[in-house]
């Protein structure tokens, strides 16, 4: 079982009020509760900003991939891609199969790739873009050649890339594409003797920063 530790935010100490005359007990009780306050604080500090300070840290993050295969029903139609597994969350989840939505403001990190498979034996073009609570993110768009089947073997080819996005609470995000041939496909695959099973479809999502 993992041991989770937290920094805990030392407690003010209550000093009272002077007597009217110097009172050396009562100078040095003061002097010791802040002293001791004081180590506290910098104990603190020194676990959050130090080498290994990170651990401490409890940002937003999301993994999520996908064991089905996705195919295009048409060509140069939008579809949405969808997930069906989810591997971490904290504060992000899918909604609706395909809506990566997360719970706080902030400046977030998506990161995807998709196993493509094309089963005809000329080359094929994928796009794939971004759509914000349903909207069509300017200059998101991606385009990628899938290789043809040579001999007997299908096309494959992984296509991955990033965004930077800045996004609200209660925002969702989704991965959309279209093929200009419906022999193209996200493709997952069952394990071997020598690998392990291939996902169609992966992507994760980590909180960047604010936006103050």
């Amino acid at each position: 079982m993992a041991i989770q530790q937290k920094l805990e935010t030392p407690t003010p100490p209550n000093l009272g009020y002077p007597p009217e005359l110097y009172e050396r007990r009562n100078f040095n009780e003061s002097n010791g509760a802040l002293n001791a306050y004081f180590r506290k604080v910098t104990s603190v500090l020194g676990a959050l900003f130090g080498v290994k300070g990170s651990r401490y840290i409890n940002a937003p993050y999301g993994a999520f991939q996908s064991t089905a295969d996705q195919t295009a029903a048409a060509i140069n139609t939008a579809y949405a891609m969808t997930f069906n597994t989810t591997d971490f969350t904290n504060g992000i989840t899918v909604v609706s199969s395909s809506r990566i939505t997360v719970t706080d403001s902030g400046i977030y990190d998506i990161q995807w790739s998709g196993q493509f498979e094309n089963t005809d034996s000329q080359d094929h073009d994928v796009r794939v873009w971004i759509k914000i609570n349903g909207t069509n993110l300017v200059g998101s768009t991606g385009f990628a050649g899938i290789p043809s089947k040579h001999g007997s073997v299908n096309g494959h080819t992984i296509v991955a890339w990033n965004y930077f996005l800045s996004l609200d609470a209660t925002d969702y995000v989704e991965l959309w594409w279209e093929t200009d041939s419906t022999a193209v496909s996200i493709q997952a695959y069952a394990a071997a003797s020598n690998y392990p099973s291939t996902a169609s479809l992966i992507a994760t999502m980590q909180f960047v920063s604010n936006t103050m």
